[in-house]
C-alpha cells in the first residue's frame, strides 16, 4: 500500500469515526435531557443507537404486541436533524480538509476518496443498527390494567429494531449525498477538469444556501438557549435543541417565505414543539400550517416573514460576492433560485413527521383512543415554487447590492492545476 493510500484511508477513518462520535454524543445528551436515561432494562444505549441510526440515514421499525386479546400498533417516521447536522458538518469538513490545497483532481481519485468513507460509514452504521433493538412493557404496576394483562397474557409491549437492508440502502444514499454536497459548497475542493466550467454557476449559490440553513440553526440555537434560561423547562428545551432544532427552524424558514404544511396532532400527549405550533396542529382533522394560521393565534408570527426576507437578501449578497464580477444579475437570480428550490425540496423531505401509536385491550380503547397520532407534511409544489421565486429575487437584488462590496474584475475561479512532479 502506497503512502498516498495510507493517508487516504487514515483521513476516511478520522472523518467517519468523528462523525459517528459527534452524533452519539449529541443524541445521548438530547435523550438524557428528555429523560431517556431513566428508561428501564438498560434501554438507554439502545435508544441512543436507534437515534444515531435514524440520523445517519437508517430506518427504525416499531412493533407492538398486546397478546391474544389485545392489539397494538405503532409507526414512526421522523429525522432527528440536530444529530444529523452535527454528524454531517463534522464528516464533511474532515472529508474536505485533505483536499483543500488543490484545484483539479482526476475523477477516479475523487471516486476513491469518496468510496473509502462510504464503506466505513456503512460498516459503523451496521454496528449501530445491531445495537438499536429493544422492547418495553407499556403498563406499569400502578396501572389498573396491569393485573388483567398478566392474567390474560396480554401485557402490551412496544419495541423497536433497525431494518438492516433499508438502513444500509438509505445510509449509502445519505453519505453519498453528504460528500457530493460537501464538494459543491466548498470553493477550495478540487473538481475534475471537465467540471470546472460549472464552478461559477454552482458553488457560490450552493455555499450561500448552505450558510442560510446553518445560519437559521444558529439563530434558533441562540433563541432556544435564551428561552431555556429565562422561561423554565430548561431540560425539555435543551432536548428539543439537541434532537430536533433544524426540524423547527427550517420549517420556520419555509413558512417565512410563504410555504405551507398540513398536519395534525391528536392524542393525550403533548408535543415537544413551541406551544403556538401545537395549538395550530391540535385536533382530529388536518390543519393548514402557514404564517396566516399561526398569526391567528399569535400576531408575532409575521416576524417569520421579516426574518426570512432579511436572511434571503443576505444570502443573495453572499452568493454574488463569492461569484466572479462578470456574472450578470439575471444569472445570479437563476443560480440562487435553483439552489434555494433544491434546498427547499430537501427540507420538505427531511422535516416530514409521521408518528402513531394505538392500543386496545379486550375492546377497551382503539388505535385512536389509547394512542395518538402526529402528522406533518409539506404542500410540496407551493413551498418549492416559492423557494424558487424567493431565491431568484434574492439573487437578483443581492447582485445589485454586492457591486460596491467587491473589486471590479475580481474572478473567483479555481486556481490553475499544479502539476505533480
Amino acid at each position: 500500500m502506497t503512502s498516498t493510500s495510507v493517508r487516504a484511508l487514515r483521513d476516511a477513518v478520522v472523518a467517519v469515526v468523528a462523525g459517528f462520535a459527534v452524533m452519539t454524543v449529541v443524541a445521548a445528551a438530547g435523550l438524557a435531557c428528555a429523560g431517556a436515561a431513566d428508561l428501564p432494562g438498560g434501554a438507554f444505549p439502545h435508544v441512543v443507537a436507534a437515534v444515531v441510526v435514524m440520523a445517519a440515514g437508517g430506518e427504525i421499525g416499531i412493533t407492538g404486541d398486546a397478546g391474544l386479546l389485545g392489539g397494538a400498533g405503532a409507526e414512526l417516521s421522523v429525522l432527528p436533524l440536530s444529530v444529523s447536522l452535527a454528524g454531517a458538518l463534522t464528516t464533511g469538513c474532515l472529508f474536505l480538509r485533505p483536499l483543500r490545497h488543490r484545484a483539479v483532481a482526476r475523477p477516479r481519485e475523487l471516486l476513491a476518496r469518496g468510496a473509502l468513507p462510504a464503506v466505513l460509514w456503512l460498516a459503523l452504521l451496521t454496528v449501530f443498527a445491531l445495537v438499536a433493538r429493544h422492547t418495553f412493557r407499556l403498563l406499569s404496576g400502578d396501572s389498573p390494567l396491569e393485573g388483567l394483562g398478566d392474567l390474560l397474557d396480554s401485557t402490551p409491549t412496544v419495541g423497536f429494531h433497525a431494518d438492516l437492508p433499508a438502513t444500509l440502502l438509505y445510509g449509502l444514499l445519505w453519505i453519498a449525498g453528504l460528500l457530493l454536497i460537501s464538494l459543491l459548497v466548498s470553493r477550495r475542493a478540487p473538481l475534475p477538469a471537465r467540471l470546472l466550467r460549472f464552478h461559477t454557476a454552482v458553488r457560490p449559490a450552493a455555499f450561500a444556501t448552505a450558510v442560510l440553513l446553518v445560519g437559521y440553526v444558529v439563530l434558533g440555537l441562540v433563541t432556544g438557549l435564551v428561552v431555556a434560561a429565562t422561561q423554565g423547562h430548561a431540560t425539555r428545551t435543551l432536548a428539543v435543541l439537541l434532537l430536533g432544532l433544524p426540524n423547527l427552524v427550517w420549517l420556520a424558514l419555509t413558512l417565512g417565505f410563504g410555504g405551507a404544511w398540513q398536519g395534525r396532532a391528536d392524542g393525550p400527549f403533548g408535543l415537544p414543539v413551541p406551544q403556538l405550533l401545537d395549538r395550530v396542529l391540535r385536533g382530529p382533522d388536518l390543519s393548514t400550517l402557514d404564517v396566516s394560521s399561526l398569526a391567528q393565534h399569535d400576531g408575532r408570527a409575521w416576524w417569520l416573514v421579516v426574518v426570512a426576507a432579511v436572511a434571503l437578501l443576505g444570502t443573495g449578497v453572499l452568493a454574488a460576492v463569492r461569484s466572479p464580477a462578470g456574472v450578470r444579475p439575471w444569472q445570479h437570480a437563476l443560480h440562487l433560485g435553483v439552489a434555494l428550490a433544491l434546498a427547499t425540496l430537501a427540507v420538505c423531505l427531511l422535516c416530514r413527521v409521521q408518528a402513531q401509536f394505538g392500543l386496545s385491550l379486550l375492546g377497551i380503547g382503539d388505535d385512536s383512543g389509547l394512542g395518538g397520532k402526529v402528522e406533518l407534511t409539506p404542500l410540496l409544489w407551493r413551498t418549492t415554487s416559492l423557494g424558487l421565486l424567493w431565491g431568484a429575487v434574492a439573487g437578483f437584488l443581492g447582485a445589485l447590492l454586492a457591486c460596491p462590496l467587491r473589486h471590479r474584475g475580481r474572478a473567483d475561479e479555481p486556481e490553475p492545476a499544479h502539476r505533480n512532479p
